[in-house]
């Protein structure tokens, strides 16, 4: 009886949002057609490949004590529209939702287009949410999708796979001439790869209590259905080579950089890669010489104007005298991080939030035990690193940085993807794109 009232309560505030034009039928499709060659609705790949109607909403959907919170939410006037101005806080999706759906079948364990079908398919019916599924089929494919999407089709962008696709996704609007307004489009991570660190993070500002696997896709989903979107910070990194991206999560390099590359190998295993991968750096631990800069977050005295890099000088001239440089050039580990979470299992930074304007820096010299290094990694799964007090790890918020290694040994990492190790700097955008989240 419970649980059909909460569906019950579900339904009636979707009802409340603001209706959008209705999607026009297609043709069901016999067969799942490859991504560059058409577009196949999620409901026709369920049909076509003999999938069942799966649970409805209100036997899947998770819910935390929050979540009742969230369920009365009033959406009455104080709504905004799905394109809100940039800055503006919450918005809502309409109904129908006509969502664009980038999906990697090969990210993680190498089931997400099977985890879409049994979980996220029923509950989008319910929510009145009409999904277009696109199978990538190589590397950059969701970057040059989106590139040239004509993106007044679609109310939400939805990435299932890993953070790895997001990264695509975003860099591909950001080379759009109207990039602008293409990052108005809300975004929306589903978990289907290793790490899911955006998606934990999301699931975590929501309020819910930690889980992992298809428990965190179902509750990801559930707040995709509920259809609020707000803005999330984003920094821009440049290096001395002359490229440029835009990150959402996280810039390594040391330790944790070395972990994500270094277990790509066992990426079938899932989550548990990472484990795996930390216990074999540990054995081989590196040291790293470099100089590390940056810019606190007090010492801002104005907001910028994105894209921009007004916060830096170029990368051939000594950092502006209000800048910190760490004395120390010997490091194991350097991350900056602008969400909670590093993995789905690491609470790295508690306090972060999407749109706190920070860049959470961190960095662990040199001298430090494996023991203690282990520690810190241990502790990361509480969120409680900080409070083992280590001299060895230090946490800084800032609004820019630089790092400049001496030489070009090991590897650097953006949101999880492999960098040549070079000189970097980056800053942080407020509010720069719109995502899908629950709180």
């Amino acid at each position: 009886m419970g649980t059909e009232r909460r569906s019950a309560e579900l339904r009636s505030s979707l009802r409340a949002a603001p209706r959008g034009r209705p999607v026009p039928s297609r043709p069901v499709p016999s067969r799942l057609l490859p991504a560059d060659k058409e577009l196949c609705r999620a409901g026709d790949i369920g049909a076509s490949l003999g999938a069942s109607a799966g649970p409805s909403l209100q036997d899947t959907v998770l819910r935390s004590q929050d979540h009742s919170r969230l369920l009365t939410k009033p959406t009455g006037p104080a709504v905004l529209t799905p394109c809100s101005p940039p800055g503006a806080s919450y918005g809502v999706l309409p109904r129908p939702c006509r969502a664009l759906v980038l999906l990697n079948p090969q990210s993680g364990a190498g089931r997400a287009l099977e985890d879409f079908q049994a979980v996220v398919q029923p509950m989008l019916a319910d929510a009145d949410i009409t999904p277009t599924v696109f199978v990538t089929e190589r590397p950059h494919h969701a970057q040059e999708k989106v590139q040239d999407e004509d993106l007044s089709q679609w109310d939400v962008l939805v990435v299932m796979s890993g953070d790895g696709l997001l990264h695509e996704v975003l860099n591909g609007l950001m080379e759009r001439p109207d990039w602008e307004q293409a990052l108005q489009t809300p975004l929306c991570i589903l978990p289907g790869g290793s790490g899911n660190a955006l998606a934990a993070s999301i699931n975590y500002y929501a309020g819910n209590d930690h889980v992992a696997k298809k428990k965190l896709l179902t509750n990801c989903t559930f707040i995709l259905c509920k259809g609020l979107h707000a803005p999330m910070d984003l920094v821009s990194l440049s290096t001395a080579s002359g490229k440029r991206f835009f990150s959402f999560l996280g810039f390594g390099w040391g330790f944790i950089a070395d972990v994500d590359i270094d277990s790509e190998k066992y990426r079938r295993l899932g989550n548990a890669r990472f484990t795996l991968g930390t216990l074999q750096c540990l054995v081989r631990l590196r040291i790293y010489q470099g100089r590390l800069s940056y810019l606190p977050a007090a010492a801002l005295t104005g907001d910028g104007e994105p894209p921009a890099d007004t916060l830096l000088v170029p990368l051939g001239q000594p950092v502006p005298p209000h800048w910190v440089v760490v004395p120390e050039e010997e490091f194991v580990c350097v991350y900056a991080i602008y969400q909670s979470h590093l993995g789905t299992n690491l609470l790295m930074a508690p306090a972060a939030r999407l749109h706190d304007g920070c860049i959470h820096l961190f960095y662990v010299r040199a001298g430090i035990s494996r023991v203690a290094l282990l520690k810190i990694f241990l502790a990361m799964g509480r969120g409680t690193h900080l409070e083992l007090n280590c001299p060895h790890l230090h946490c800084v918020p800032v609004r820019a940085f630089r790092l400049e290694p001496r030489g070009s040994a090991g590897v650097m990492t953006v949101d999880g993807e492999a960098l040549a190790c070079e000189p970097v700097q980056g800053q942080i955008h407020g509010r720069m794109c719109r995502v899908v989240t629950g709180s």
